[in-house]
């Protein structure tokens, strides 16, 4: 059984993405400052997400859209 959720956590979204491959890598890309978040940079990996929210990363830009995350 999956369920649908309303928000995801920074780290989890770059590996979901596939920018990150681990959530060790996630967790570098995000406390080095190269992750922005709505254009603000991040620092937090727990940051929630929410569907809207636009994360940039190594000069790719994605939309959170989370009825397609299911946990």
């Amino acid at each position: 059984m999956s369920t649908s959720t309303t928000s995801i956590k920074l780290d989890q979204f770059l590996k979901w993405v596939g920018v990150a491959p681990t959530g060790g890598q996630a967790k570098l890309l995000i406390q080095s400052g190269e992750v922005q978040v709505n254009g603000a940079v991040e620092t937090r990996r727990g940051r929630q997400l929410v569907t809207g929210d636009r994360v940039s990363v190594m000069g790719e830009i994605f939309e959170v859209t989370l009825d397609q995350v299911q946990n």
